[in-house]
């Protein structure tokens, strides 16, 4: 059952997270996962949740989101994201 992974991200250091977003595109490539939405605009439908920057990922299962998150690929650029940026990120299970 695909996962969806759902970022949403304050970049405090503009200049060090277009480092991040280098390394991390080609992490999400080799954990098998893929970009449905990567910073595009956002327009609030209903409710008080004022995202910055969103990010949509999807990947095969849940297990292979969590796996990409604590991978060796994706641990270089995850440094960077917490230096740069702070974030909220859940996954939740497609149906």
């Amino acid at each position: 059952m695909s996962a969806y992974v759902i970022v949403d991200i304050e970049v405090k250091d503009a200049e060090g997270y277009e480092a991040y977003k280098k390394l991390a595109a080609p992490a999400v490539i080799a954990c098998g996962g893929k970009y449905l939405a990567r910073g595009g605009r956002v327009e609030v439908l209903e409710g008080e949740w004022l995202p910055k920057r969103l990010v949509i990922l999807e990947f095969e299962t849940m297990q292979k989101a969590k796996d990409w998150l604590n991978s060796a690929e994706y641990a270089p650029a995850k440094a960077l994201r917490h230096k740069y940026a702070a974030t909220n990120m859940v996954v939740v299970e497609g149906v």
